[in-house]
């Protein structure tokens, strides 16, 4: 028998890691796309931009101040980045504070497929709430499930920051199909913290992402925001977001890692070819017992 492989297809995926200065969303949004265009001339089809890439990380505070910074979608965000992807023929993630209705927040990632417009949204599901990252107070879970969303370029698993620590997350997106597992995120050190848990803390974000890449034999693009942003409360430390944006194989292998402290783009040629493959080898779908592992839905095996 004559062994047939498939057509290798490589899709150049380019992100941006960025600082934010101010709550200007005009500004944020040409800054970005200053980059985005920038990535489109380097022949990138597929680019993302980090978590709530418009204003500062405005969660350090619960203000209902803040409110105002959300939007509807569709609105101007969605249309100028809708312009922006059918301009460039491209197709973009994006991350933006949404109002979904009065007194009804998410934080929500938008798929712009080129000169298709809006392919579909995800709304955050794990929502954090800690020092600093107050977020529970601001987004309402979403409800929209683990569902990829089909683009012209494949089926994108699009989750958001605090979902990245969650196995279950990418998992689910995996079953559902998608071909890549993507994070916008906004994560960052206490500058309070030894130099010893802020590595920690990194190599774990680092770790259980990468995991993720070899659990589902899936590529993990990660955008993470950039820069120190002081918290409106006087005598808080502030975040220092700690970059270090990646892109990782099927396997698990980092193919680009940006700097903690520099904005910059991150491009990568993927080779779609290799999760069919790696799937193959490590047949991990196939041998999941998933007759013993109802209990997963409990919160605790008491």
């Amino acid at each position: 028998m004559n062994k047939t492989s498939p057509l290798k297809r490589t899709l150049k995926v380019g992100l941006v890691q960025q600082t934010v200065a101010n709550n200007d969303k005009n500004l944020s949004w040409q800054r970005s796309a200053e980059q985005v265009t920038t990535l489109a001339k380097q022949g990138c089809e597929l680019v993302m931009l980090q978590e709530l890439h418009s204003t500062l990380y405005f969660c350090q505070q619960e203000n209902t101040d803040f409110f105002d910074l959300a939007e509807p979608i569709p609105g101007p965000a969605t249309d100028f980045f809708a312009k922006l992807a059918a301009d460039l023929n491209i197709v973009l993630i994006t991350s933006l504070f949404e109002k979904r209705g009065s007194g009804l927040y998410h934080n929500t990632a938008v798929v712009f497929d080129r000169q298709a417009g809006m392919a579909g949204k995800y709304r955050k599901m794990h929502i954090p709430d800690d020092p600093a990252f107050y977020e529970k107070f601001y987004f309402t879970p979403g409800d929209m499930g683990f569902e990829p969303i089909q683009t012209s370029v494949g089926k994108l698993g699009v989750l958001v920051c605090w979902d990245q620590w969650y196995p279950e997350a990418a998992r689910l997106m995996a079953m559902r199909g998608a071909d890549m597992l993507f994070y916008p995120t906004a994560i960052g050190w206490d500058p309070n913290d030894t130099p010893e848990e802020k590595q920690r803390q990194h190599d774990a974000w680092h770790v259980i992402q990468r995991a993720h890449a070899v659990a589902n034999s899936l590529p993990v693009i990660v955008a993470n925001r950039t820069g120190f942003e002081a918290s409106p409360v006087a005598g808080e430390a502030g975040i220092q977001f700690w970059g270090q944006s990646f892109i990782a194989g099927p396997q698990g292998e980092v193919l680009a890692q940006a700097s903690h402290d520099k904005e910059e783009n991150l491009v990568v040629d993927i080779d779609l070819t290799r999760t069919e493959q790696i799937k193959r080898i490590w047949p991990y779908f196939r041998d999941r017992r998933i007759d013993a592992y109802g209990e997963l839905t409990k919160r605790w095996r008491d």
